[in-house]
């Protein structure tokens, strides 16, 4: 992992990488928004994870993954669908995190707009990327109506390739795509957060990190 990460030199040349990403996209309309929560448990870098609520309905809650749109309140991220009254999709991240876990993050603490994902019906769900900065877990809110559980992985757990996985996709025994898979934590990683993770190592740590993303036919935006 690169040492300086999380430093202010390390963010200013994330918000320098995702300034043309986050022009593009931050007015554009989306299905959904999510943040992408980078913070320090006992001075550790790491990210912020959920566990969907298995109060709620539909083949996927306790999944650890994104869908969209038939589940858009359901992250392994935190986030939803945007609404009218949202004033761009980093509005809808934020509004969307407080909500779910009364975690208040400001509009400065954002570095920037990762690139977009879509799901299989081409919703697309925009990931928002903030430094919450040092973060005690026992401090969160989380809404029971819609989180069963909040968790973190260090990035140095993310970056250490035993943890990585991957998942190759098939049809009528022709290649598809490949998609990344995070092991060896309280819940696996994987589907949308999976490739939303791969985006953030990429940024974060681009020396360390050799990307497990190969999808030509899934859009990019």
């Amino acid at each position: 992992m690169q040492p300086d990460c999380l430093s202010a030199e390390g963010e200013r040349r994330c918000r320098q990488l995702l300034a043309r990403t986050t022009a593009r996209f931050r007015a554009r309309p989306a299905a959904a928004a999510v943040l992408v929560p980078l913070c320090l448990v006992r001075g550790v870098p790491s990210l912020l994870y959920t566990l969907r609520s298995s109060r709620l309905t539909g083949r996927h809650q306790g999944d650890v993954r994104t869908q969209a749109p038939d589940s858009l309140c359901l992250f392994s991220f935190p986030g939803g669908k945007c609404d009218p009254a949202d004033q761009d999709v980093v509005h809808t991240a934020l509004r969307e995190t407080q909500e779910e876990l009364g975690l208040a993050v400001s509009q400065e603490h954002v570095w920037g707009i990762l690139q977009p994902v879509h799901d299989t019906r081409k919703a697309t769900v925009v990931p928002v990327l903030a430094s919450v900065g040092p973060l005690d877990l026992q401090s969160l809110k989380p809404n029971p109506e819609e989180v069963d559980e909040v968790f973190v992985l260090p990035l140095a757990h993310l970056l250490q390739t035993q943890n990585q996985g991957y998942t190759h996709f098939c049809q009528d025994g022709h290649f598809r795509y490949t998609l990344p898979v995070f092991l060896h934590g309280p819940h696996r990683i994987w589907g949308l957060t999976a490739i939303v993770t791969d985006f953030t190592l990429q940024l974060l740590a681009p020396g360390a990190y050799q990307p497990r993303l190969i999808s030509p036919e899934l859009p990019r935006g």
